[in-house]
C-alpha cells in the first residue's frame, strides 16, 4: 500500500474521535454499539468493459454508477463510516464526487491494489491503523452493483449478531454443473440439488477480527486467488459458518457494456417508485390539512 496521505490519515482521525466521543461506543455483550463500517470497492478497470471510461464513473440514471452505491450506505442509519477503495486514475473523480455529495459517513477515499484481494486488504489495513475494535462489523460492497437495498444492508449488519460472516446472495433458478477437465474439454464431474446453490451477491459482512485472521492465513497461501471476500473465510476459516442474507435480482453486476441497458432500465423503475411515493404521501398529507381545518 502507498503512503498515507494527508485526507487517510484525517480519515482515520475521525474514526477514532468518533469512537472516543461516544458515537461507537460499546458494552459487554455481543450486540453491543460498534462501528458498523461499509467499504466501497471500486478500484477495477474491467477489462470485458469499455477500457477508456472507468465503469465506475459511467452514468446510469443520470448519476454515476460508484454514486449510487455510496449513497446506499450514507442513507442506511445503521452504518457509520464509509471507506471507499479506488484506482488512483480516478481517485481525484471520486473525491470530487464524495465532496460535491457531502457524504458525511465518508471518512476516506483511498488506493486499491491490482486485485480484489488487494483493495480489500488495502481497506482492513487502513481500518486496524484508525483502531476499531476486533468487533467493529465490516461490510464489503462491489461498487458495480448500484442498486443494492436497504434490506440488504440492514440484513447483512444484523445476522453479525449472531454470526461472524454473512454474504448477500439469491437462490439459483438455474441447474448448477461442477465439471472436471477432460483431456481438452470440460465434462460434467457432479450436479448439485439446486435448492442448495446459490448466487453470491454483495455486501459481503464480516466482523473485523474474522476477515483479517482469514486474509492473514491467506497469505501464506501461493495459490491464494479469490474472486471475493466470502471465498477467503470459507476456505481460510472452514469452522467459520457464513449465513446467507437474501438478497435480489436487481442487485445486478455491471460487468460489460450489455449490462448498461438493463441498469438503466432498473434506475428509471426505481426513479418512478421515488416520484410514485413521493406523490402518495403529498396526497396523504394534503388529506389530513383537509381535515383539520375541515
Amino acid at each position: 500500500m502507498c503512503e498515507k496521505s494527508q485526507d487517510e490519515k484525517n480519515g482515520q482521525e475521525r474514526i477514532v474521535e468518533d469512537r472516543a466521543t461516544g458515537a461507537t461506543e460499546a458494552t459487554e455483550n455481543r450486540g453491543r454499539d460498534v462501528p458498523v463500517v461499509a467499504v466501497v470497492l471500486a478500484a477495477g478497470f474491467g477489462t470485458r468493459f469499455d477500457p477508456e471510461n472507468p465503469k465506475q464513473l459511467v452514468s446510469v440514471g443520470g448519476r454515476p454508477i460508484v454514486q449510487w452505491s455510496i449513497e446506499a450506505f450514507e442513507h442506511n442509519p445503521q452504518i457509520t463510516d464509509i471507506v471507499v477503495v479506488v484506482n488512483p486514475k480516478v481517485r481525484e473523480a471520486v473525491e470530487g464526487l464524495c465532496e460535491q455529495g457531502r457524504y458525511a459517513k465518508v471518512r476516506m477515499v483511498i488506493d486499491g491494489g491490482k486485485e480484489r484481494s488487494d483493495s480489500t486488504q488495502s481497506a482492513l489495513q487502513v481500518l486496524a491503523d484508525a483502531g476499531i475494535p476486533d468487533d467493529a462489523k465490516v461490510l464489503i460492497h462491489d461498487a458495480v452493483r448500484p442498486f443494492v437495498e436497504q434490506n440488504a444492508i440492514r440484513g447483512c449488519v444484523e445476522a453479525l449478531n449472531q454470526f461472524d460472516a454473512a454474504t448477500v446472495a439469491v437462490p439459483s433458478t438455474d441447474t448448477v454443473l461442477l465439471t472436471m477437465d477432460l483431456g481438452d474439454r470440460k465434462a460434467i464431474d457432479s450436479v448439485p440439488d439446486r435448492p442448495n446453490t446459490f448466487r453470491a451477491q454483495t455486501p459481503q459482512a464480516f466482523r473485523f477480527h474474522t476477515i483479517r485472521e482469514a486474509y492473514a492465513k491467506a497469505a501464506d497461501d501461493p495459490d491464494f486467488h479469490p474472486t471475493d471476500d466470502t471465498r477467503v473465510v470459507v476456505d481460510y476459516l472452514p469452522d467459520t459458518p457464513v449465513t446467507i442474507v437474501s438478497g435480489s435480482e436487481t442487485n445486478l453486476k455491471i460487468t460489460t457494456l450489455a449490462d448498461i441497458p438493463v441498469a438503466e432500465g432498473i434506475a428509471g423503475t426505481l426513479a418512478e417508485a421515488r416520484a410514485n411515493d413521493a406523490e402518495y404521501w403529498r396526497n396523504r398529507m394534503h388529506a389530513l390539512v383537509g381535515s383539520l381545518h375541515g
